[in-house]
């Protein structure tokens, strides 16, 4: 049944991969062309954040094959990390990207004020695949996101928000050479500056994926709450006492359980097997039949 339910995951999580990277190369190809045909600065930046969406695309269909797979004799715990992995990358490669357009925006507008620099006026095809590009990147964020919740993949989720950093970059990229060629030649500096905005908004969102999945590799606990949560459920169960020695930590999508509990002293080793299986079963209703769970069993009497 495990088994079955992740291959549905993976073949899901591929669909909609691949579908992303398709619209990405098509959409990429289409703001080069745009950008070098309408002469637009902005348009061609815009592009190579798409060309940045489709290398995350491949990474993502890389390490999904890698992290599906069940445990073997080399990992114990199975493959989840590589899926943390793929999320970091895609982190770092959105944290480049931002910081790249910042600098970008930010040198168009010094030479403009204070080297008295004109700026190009782009021309509309620019602006078309601007809309286009807010058009299908949207689309792509809402379905990617759906399937990253719906299989618990964090790097499905993060992918999906790579999306969404391209329909922002597009949104900034229309404002910009919308208002060049609509308000004039003392306008074509909306451009560099909404670029500006956006790259700020990538970073932002490149720290949101980078922090928790680094905190993962670098082995953190799960958040305090969840772990009140665990020793809650396992002091509840009958015939347990005083859990303690708690250790947990996040494996992909799944988590690792150890705790110490005390029983009876007088209980038999069959006794004692059906309340740890109690509780094993109880922490995988909770967190997922893939929840890896030590427990340490010690007499109180």
């Amino acid at each position: 049944m495990l088994g079955m339910e992740t291959n549905e995951r993976k073949k899901e999580i591929m669909v909609v991969t691949i579908l992303g990277s398709i619209v990405n190369l098509l959409l990429l190809i289409f703001k080069f062309i745009a950008g070098f045909v309408g002469h637009s600065g902005a348009m061609i930046a815009d592009a190579v954040h798409s060309l940045s969406d489709f290398a995350t695309d491949v990474i993502v269909l890389l390490f999904i094959n890698i992290s599906s797979k069940p445990k073997d004799e080399g990992h114990d715990y199975g493959h989840g990390k590589y899926e943390t992995l793929a999320t970091s990358i895609i982190g770092i490669a959105l944290l480049f990207v931002g910081v790249g357009l910042f600098w970008s925006g930010t040198s168009k507008i010094y030479d403009f004020y204070f080297k008295g620099i004109q700026l190009e006026t782009p021309g509309k095809i620019a602006l078309i695949a601007a809309i286009v590009s807010i058009l299908f990147k949207e689309a792509l964020y809402r379905i990617t996101y759906y399937v990253g919740k719906k299989d618990n993949s964090q790097a499905v989720i993060a992918n999906a928000w790579h999306h969404r950093s391209d329909a922002f970059s597009s949104i900034g990229t229309m404002i910009g050479i919308g208002g060049a060629i609509i308000l004039g030649d003392n306008w074509r500096v909306l451009d560099p500056i909404a670029a500006v905005v956006v790259s700020i908004l990538i970073v932002k969102v490149a720290f949101q994926l980078v922090v928790p999945a680094i905190n993962e590799l670098l082995e953190k606990s799960l958040p305090k709450e969840i772990e009140d949560e665990i020793l809650d459920l396992v002091n509840n169960t009958p015939g347990v006492k005083n859990p303690h020695n708690l250790y947990t930590r996040r494996i992909g999508n799944d988590i690792a359980i150890e705790v110490h509990i005390r029983v009876d002293g007088q209980a038999t080793v069959s006794e004692a097997h059906k309340i740890t299986k109690d509780i094993e079963n109880k922490l995988r209703t909770k967190f997922g039949p893939a929840t890896h769970i030590t427990l340490h069993v010690e007499p109180f009497k």
